[in-house]
């Protein structure tokens, strides 16, 4: 984006993309207030569950999926930096199994260190993933801020017969992800001026691809439970669907989707910090059957990922359909369980 270019926005922030989600401890302590008494009964999906996205019923037929998303730059360039936190936003609704119709920006400009035409350049990366999306960046709102920020607040639709929740998963569903994990290790390695070049390209093509298969994922019966691996890395968010489910897990660390040259990066201890904070709230609910996993799982399992992959439950039954859709959309290395829904047991997950 012309002079643009020499802007290093990860400079500006504390922290990068989902990686500055407020921890997982603190968040429940937050979020840990008194229901609303108040008549909902179209209110199909709301904040008990910690589901992607808020859901409410408008007829027999359909419901409308509401979501909200910002963060701090995970990437130095601006039109990249919109193109990432509009994907990351929209993902939401297709984690539902639905439809995107609108989208809202929000926009946060530390307007004495950064340039308009930098703020400019995100809302043009923004409005780029919006028209693949076959949405319009309708409008938002701005404030002057220390930090810069932007997301996208979203509308979808979806039929209440595809809708797909968080909670829903069955003993013995397969675990399926759609992208590979590291996507804070390697945001880290470029912040820190490490990530080499064929892996920035890398990062940046899974930061920003469309999560747009969630749409059909939703049409498919057999697909119990879907979600979005986001900041608190897959680990915490597997452990969000088993316990809602009242479930545990079994993962095969082998088979779980990793970005290629991941093992560098691994080997020179780039962890983003965000990743500690994830392990501290996940470390007691998870167990490595087999010891030789333990260090690098610890590094990669709570990762914080920003646009990750879709998380799916899927009964044995259903898995040649979503092999079959998952090839046709482009994910061909990411179509092989990794897990499977189990009885609950004293760990929610188990790694062998």
């Amino acid at each position: 984006m012309g002079a643009e270019n020499n802007i290093k926005l990860t400079q500006y922030s504390h922290g990068a993309g989902c990686g500055c989600k407020i921890a997982p401890q603190v968040l429940a302590e937050i979020l840990k207030t008194k229901p609303s008494h108040l008549p909902l009964a179209n209110l199909l999906v709301g904040n008990d569950s910690n589901d992607d996205a808020a859901v409410y019923k408008i007829s027999e037929q359909e419901a409308l999926i509401a979501t909200t998303d910002f963060f701090t730059p995970i990437v130095d360039d601006p039109f990249t930096f919109g193109k990432v936190a509009a994907a990351n936003a929209i993902s939401d609704v297709y984690a539902m199994g639905g439809t995107p119709i609108l989208a809202l920006a929000i926009l946060g400009w530390p307007i004495e260190k950064l340039s308009v035409q930098a703020a400019q350049a995100v809302l043009e990366g923004a409005r780029k993933i919006c028209q693949e999306a076959g949405i319009p960046l309708a409008g938002g709102h701005s404030i002057d801020s220390q930090e810069p920020i932007f997301g996208l607040s979203v509308n979808g639709r979806v039929l209440l017969s595809h809708l797909k929740k968080n909670e829903t998963a069955g003993r013995g569903d397969l675990i399926l992800l759609t992208k590979p994990l590291g996507v804070g290790i390697f945001s880290t390695a470029s912040k820190r001026g490490k990530l080499e070049p064929e892996d920035l390209l890398l990062l940046e093509k899974q930061l920003t691809t469309l999560n747009s298969v969630g749409e059909q994922l939703g049409a498919i019966q057999e697909v119990t439970a879907m979600t979005d691996v986001t900041g608190f890395g897959l680990a915490g968010h597997l452990i969000e669907m088993a316990e809602a489910a009242g479930l545990s897990a079994t993962l095969t660390y082998q088979k779980i989707p990793k970005l290629k040259g991941l093992e560098k990066y691994l080997d020179q201890n780039i962890l983003p910090d965000a990743t500690f904070r994830n392990w501290n709230a996940v470390s007691k609910k998870l167990e490595f059957k087999d010891p030789a996993y333990s260090l690098e799982g610890f590094k990669v399992l709570p990762d914080p990922q920003t646009n990750g992959g879709l998380l799916i439950a899927v009964q044995p039954e259903g898995l040649s359909k979503v092999q079959k859709l998952l090839k046709e959309a482009g994910y061909k290395d990411a179509i092989e369980p990794i897990g499977v829904f189990v009885e609950q047991s004293e760990k929610v997950i188990e790694i062998c």
